[in-house]
């Protein structure tokens, strides 16, 4: 079942790169008691994800915790070696929390994984936004197929303005 507003978010863990290395998160560390953007991208270093997607939230990341959110997450099915370099690559630094779905886990406990075999990319998730409160879904932001409208960071900061 798709998440939606309302429902919790449901449990599972993330791969993030620290200074010692890969290392993981878990749901309850990053919503706990938080506000949080998390967007998801089909796949780091791909066009939209890379141009416009990721860009987005790193430009308005301070807007974005002016109006409460006390992290920026980004997530993919992918693992957390290219999510760093990703990271590295589009200047990210301590905007955005990249977050590595590497085996679509988490995509596929929000409802919302993705069979891009078709591309050649396997499963992955869908591009989406959801803002979360205290580990309760506020906003659920889901892009049609080949679409860039409802996920991007100026929706999140109008939503975050209501």
């Amino acid at each position: 079942m798709t998440i939606k507003a309302g429902d919790k978010m449901p449990d599972g863990n993330f791969g993030i790169m620290t200074d010692e290395g890969p290392g993981s998160l878990s749901t309850g560390e990053l919503f706990s008691g938080k506000k949080v953007v998390l967007f998801s991208v089909p796949g780091a270093f791909t066009p939209t994800c890379s141009l416009n997607h990721l860009p987005g939230f790193v430009d308005h990341a301070d807007a974005i915790r002016e109006k409460g959110a006390d992290t920026i997450a980004c997530m993919a099915v992918n693992d957390v070696f290219v999510m760093d370099a990703w990271g590295k690559d589009r200047n990210v630094g301590d905007k955005v929390l990249m977050l590595a779905d590497g085996n679509g886990d988490y995509a596929q406990a929000l409802g919302l994984e993705l069979d891009a075999s078709g591309y050649g990319m396997g499963q992955r998730g869908q591009r989406f936004s959801i803002i979360v409160d205290d580990g309760v879904a506020t906003q659920v932001n889901i892009e049609a197929g080949g679409e860039f409208k409802v996920s991007n960071a100026e929706t999140a900061l109008e939503q975050l303005s209501n």
